[in-house]
Protein backbone atom coordinates (compact mmCIF):
# COMPACT_ATOMS: atom_id res chain seq x y z
CA UNK A 1 0.00 0.00 0.00
CA UNK A 2 2.96 2.32 -0.51
CA UNK A 3 3.65 2.68 3.19
CA UNK A 4 7.28 3.74 2.86
CA UNK A 5 6.41 6.56 0.43
CA UNK A 6 4.03 8.33 2.81
CA UNK A 7 5.10 11.12 5.12
CA UNK A 8 5.39 10.45 8.84
CA UNK A 9 2.74 11.99 11.07
CA UNK A 10 4.28 10.60 14.25
CA UNK A 11 7.93 10.15 15.14
CA UNK A 12 8.94 8.26 18.28
CA UNK A 13 12.35 9.15 19.64
CA UNK A 14 13.87 6.65 22.09
CA UNK A 15 10.77 6.52 24.32
CA UNK A 16 11.05 5.22 27.87
CA UNK A 17 7.62 4.76 29.46
CA UNK A 18 6.54 3.71 32.93
CA UNK A 19 3.34 3.13 34.87
CA UNK A 20 3.76 4.11 38.50
CA UNK A 21 7.16 2.86 39.57
CA UNK A 22 7.29 0.10 36.94
CA UNK A 23 9.20 0.55 33.70
CA UNK A 24 7.05 -0.71 30.83
CA UNK A 25 8.83 0.18 27.58
CA UNK A 26 12.34 1.36 26.68
CA UNK A 27 14.03 2.52 23.49
CA UNK A 28 10.90 2.78 21.32
CA UNK A 29 11.82 4.66 18.15
CA UNK A 30 10.40 4.88 14.67
CA UNK A 31 8.11 6.74 12.30
CA UNK A 32 4.40 6.16 11.82
CA UNK A 33 3.16 7.18 8.40
CA UNK A 34 0.03 9.09 7.52
CA UNK A 35 -2.44 7.27 5.30
CA UNK A 36 -1.58 3.93 6.90
CA UNK A 37 -2.84 1.57 9.59
CA UNK A 38 -0.24 0.55 12.17
CA UNK A 39 -1.14 -2.34 14.46
CA UNK A 40 0.20 -2.60 18.01
CA UNK A 41 0.40 -6.21 19.10
CA UNK A 42 1.78 -8.05 22.10
CA UNK A 43 0.76 -10.04 25.15
CA UNK A 44 -1.08 -8.62 28.14
CA UNK A 45 1.19 -6.25 30.04
CA UNK A 46 3.44 -5.65 27.02
CA UNK A 47 2.71 -1.92 27.05
CA UNK A 48 0.17 -1.37 24.29
CA UNK A 49 -2.20 0.89 26.24
CA UNK A 50 0.77 2.63 27.87
CA UNK A 51 2.13 3.56 24.46
CA UNK A 52 -1.31 4.74 23.31
CA UNK A 53 -1.51 7.09 26.32
CA UNK A 54 1.92 8.49 25.51
CA UNK A 55 0.96 9.08 21.88
CA UNK A 56 -2.16 10.95 23.03
CA UNK A 57 -0.11 13.11 25.38
CA UNK A 58 -1.77 11.67 28.50
CA UNK A 59 1.42 10.04 29.80
CA UNK A 60 4.72 11.90 30.08
CA UNK A 61 7.71 9.80 28.97
CA UNK A 62 10.53 9.26 31.45
CA UNK A 63 12.84 9.88 28.52
CA UNK A 64 12.55 10.48 24.80
CA UNK A 65 9.90 12.35 22.83
CA UNK A 66 6.77 11.93 20.76
CA UNK A 67 6.78 14.28 17.75
CA UNK A 68 3.27 14.68 16.32
CA UNK A 69 2.29 16.78 13.29
CA UNK A 70 -1.46 16.56 13.99
CA UNK A 71 -3.13 19.32 16.08
CA UNK A 72 -4.85 18.12 19.25
CA UNK A 73 -8.30 18.97 17.92
CA UNK A 74 -7.80 16.39 15.18
CA UNK A 75 -6.55 13.58 17.44
CA UNK A 76 -9.09 10.99 18.55
CA UNK A 77 -8.79 8.09 20.99
CA UNK A 78 -11.28 5.24 21.02
CA UNK A 79 -10.61 3.51 24.36
CA UNK A 80 -11.63 0.02 25.39
CA UNK A 81 -15.36 -0.22 26.04
CA UNK A 82 -14.62 -0.90 29.70
CA UNK A 83 -13.70 2.80 29.98
CA UNK A 84 -17.18 3.92 28.88
CA UNK A 85 -19.57 5.02 31.65
CA UNK A 86 -22.82 3.33 30.64
CA UNK A 87 -24.74 4.96 33.49
CA UNK A 88 -24.36 8.40 31.93
CA UNK A 89 -27.67 9.35 30.25
CA UNK A 90 -26.50 9.85 26.68
CA UNK A 91 -28.05 8.59 23.46
CA UNK A 92 -26.21 7.26 20.42
CA UNK A 93 -26.87 10.48 18.50
CA UNK A 94 -25.67 12.62 21.40
CA UNK A 95 -22.44 10.62 21.62
CA UNK A 96 -21.79 10.91 17.89
CA UNK A 97 -22.45 14.66 17.97
CA UNK A 98 -19.83 15.19 20.69
CA UNK A 99 -17.28 14.57 17.95
CA UNK A 100 -17.75 18.23 17.00
CA UNK A 101 -16.58 19.48 20.40
CA UNK A 102 -12.79 19.62 19.82
CA UNK A 103 -13.22 22.04 16.91
CA UNK A 104 -16.68 23.56 17.45
CA UNK A 105 -16.78 23.79 21.23
CA UNK A 106 -18.85 21.91 23.81
CA UNK A 107 -21.12 24.82 24.76
CA UNK A 108 -22.31 25.82 21.30
CA UNK A 109 -25.40 24.37 19.69
CA UNK A 110 -25.30 22.20 16.59
CA UNK A 111 -26.25 23.57 13.18
CA UNK A 112 -28.28 21.79 10.50
CA UNK A 113 -25.09 20.70 8.73
CA UNK A 114 -23.87 19.01 11.91
CA UNK A 115 -27.10 17.04 12.25
CA UNK A 116 -26.99 15.99 8.59
CA UNK A 117 -23.41 14.83 9.01
CA UNK A 118 -24.33 12.90 12.15
CA UNK A 119 -27.25 11.18 10.42
CA UNK A 120 -25.04 10.23 7.47
CA UNK A 121 -22.42 8.76 9.81
CA UNK A 122 -24.97 6.74 11.78
CA UNK A 123 -26.43 5.39 8.54
CA UNK A 124 -22.96 4.41 7.34
CA UNK A 125 -22.38 2.55 10.62
CA UNK A 126 -25.80 0.89 10.60
CA UNK A 127 -26.99 2.45 13.87
CA UNK A 128 -29.66 4.87 12.63
CA UNK A 129 -32.37 2.70 14.19
CA UNK A 130 -30.87 3.11 17.67
CA UNK A 131 -30.01 6.81 17.37
CA UNK A 132 -32.18 7.81 20.34
CA UNK A 133 -31.49 4.85 22.59
CA UNK A 134 -29.23 5.30 25.65
CA UNK A 135 -25.78 3.73 25.48
CA UNK A 136 -26.53 1.41 28.39
CA UNK A 137 -29.21 -0.37 26.35
CA UNK A 138 -26.98 -1.18 23.40
CA UNK A 139 -25.03 -4.29 22.52
CA UNK A 140 -21.25 -4.14 22.60
CA UNK A 141 -21.15 -3.94 18.82
CA UNK A 142 -23.62 -1.06 18.68
CA UNK A 143 -21.67 0.88 21.29
CA UNK A 144 -18.43 0.40 19.39
CA UNK A 145 -20.03 1.68 16.20
CA UNK A 146 -21.30 4.74 18.10
CA UNK A 147 -17.83 5.39 19.50
CA UNK A 148 -16.29 5.20 16.04
CA UNK A 149 -19.07 7.48 14.82
CA UNK A 150 -17.84 10.12 17.25
CA UNK A 151 -14.35 10.00 15.70
CA UNK A 152 -15.82 10.21 12.19
CA UNK A 153 -17.76 13.28 13.30
CA UNK A 154 -14.53 14.77 14.61
CA UNK A 155 -12.85 14.20 11.22
CA UNK A 156 -9.81 12.97 13.10
CA UNK A 157 -6.47 12.91 11.32
CA UNK A 158 -4.84 10.81 14.03
CA UNK A 159 -6.95 7.93 15.30
CA UNK A 160 -5.87 5.63 18.12
CA UNK A 161 -8.06 2.57 18.69
CA UNK A 162 -7.62 0.35 21.75
CA UNK A 163 -8.90 -3.13 20.86
CA UNK A 164 -11.87 -1.94 18.78
CA UNK A 165 -12.99 -5.49 17.96
CA UNK A 166 -13.03 -6.84 21.51
CA UNK A 167 -16.45 -8.04 22.69
CA UNK A 168 -18.23 -7.16 19.47
CA UNK A 169 -20.09 -9.32 16.95
CA UNK A 170 -18.73 -10.43 13.58
CA UNK A 171 -21.12 -8.11 11.73
CA UNK A 172 -19.68 -5.10 13.56
CA UNK A 173 -16.13 -6.19 12.71
CA UNK A 174 -17.11 -6.46 9.04
CA UNK A 175 -18.60 -2.94 9.17
CA UNK A 176 -15.75 -1.29 11.07
CA UNK A 177 -12.74 -2.72 9.22
CA UNK A 178 -13.52 -1.13 5.83
CA UNK A 179 -14.47 2.18 7.48
CA UNK A 180 -11.18 2.28 9.40
CA UNK A 181 -9.33 1.27 6.24
CA UNK A 182 -11.05 4.07 4.32
CA UNK A 183 -10.06 6.64 6.95
CA UNK A 184 -6.42 5.68 6.39
CA UNK A 185 -6.83 5.70 2.62
CA UNK A 186 -8.20 9.24 2.95
CA UNK A 187 -4.97 10.30 4.66
CA UNK A 188 -5.56 9.73 8.38
CA UNK A 189 -2.96 8.08 10.59
CA UNK A 190 -4.52 5.06 12.29
CA UNK A 191 -2.92 3.16 15.18
CA UNK A 192 -4.88 0.19 16.44
CA UNK A 193 -4.29 -2.28 19.26
CA UNK A 194 -5.13 -5.75 17.99
CA UNK A 195 -4.87 -9.24 19.43
CA UNK A 196 -6.33 -11.35 16.61
CA UNK A 197 -3.97 -12.14 13.73
CA UNK A 198 -6.86 -12.37 11.30
CA UNK A 199 -7.69 -8.74 12.03
CA UNK A 200 -4.02 -7.80 11.60
CA UNK A 201 -4.00 -9.45 8.17
CA UNK A 202 -7.22 -7.70 7.10
CA UNK A 203 -6.38 -4.22 8.32
CA UNK A 204 -2.74 -3.41 9.04
CA UNK A 205 -0.02 -1.98 6.79
CA UNK A 206 2.68 -2.17 9.45
CA UNK A 207 3.04 -3.77 12.87
CA UNK A 208 4.82 -2.72 16.05
CA UNK A 209 5.32 -5.82 18.18
CA UNK A 210 5.82 -5.00 21.85
CA UNK A 211 7.70 -7.71 23.70
CA UNK A 212 9.99 -7.85 26.72
CA UNK A 213 9.87 -4.09 27.20
CA UNK A 214 10.97 -3.23 23.67
CA UNK A 215 9.39 -2.76 20.25
CA UNK A 216 10.08 -4.46 16.94
CA UNK A 217 8.78 -3.05 13.65
CA UNK A 218 7.45 -5.65 11.24
CA UNK A 219 5.41 -5.72 8.06
CA UNK A 220 1.93 -7.18 8.41
CA UNK A 221 2.85 -9.89 5.90
CA UNK A 222 5.91 -10.90 7.90
CA UNK A 223 3.93 -11.16 11.13
CA UNK A 224 1.19 -13.15 9.43
CA UNK A 225 3.78 -15.53 7.98
CA UNK A 226 5.48 -16.07 11.35
CA UNK A 227 2.32 -16.79 13.33
CA UNK A 228 -0.59 -19.12 12.57
CA UNK A 229 -3.74 -17.43 11.23
CA UNK A 230 -5.69 -18.52 14.29
CA UNK A 231 -3.17 -17.03 16.72
CA UNK A 232 -4.58 -14.56 19.24
CA UNK A 233 -2.71 -12.51 21.77
CA UNK A 234 -4.56 -12.35 25.07
CA UNK A 235 -7.05 -9.49 24.99
CA UNK A 236 -8.60 -7.36 27.70
CA UNK A 237 -7.01 -4.96 30.14
CA UNK A 238 -3.27 -4.52 29.85
CA UNK A 239 -0.48 -2.07 30.51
Amino acid sequence: MGLMQKAATLRLENLHLAQGQRSVLEGISGEIASGAVTALIGANGAGKSTLIKALMGELRPLAGKVHCAVPRARRAWLPQQLALDLSFPMSVEELVMTGTWPTHGALKGYCAAHYRQGRDIMARLGISDVAHRPLGELSGGQRQRALLGRTLMQQARLLLLDEPFANVDAQTVDILIPIIRQMADDGATVIVVLHDMEHVKRLADAVLLLQNGTGQWRSADAVAASLPAAHCFAGGAHA
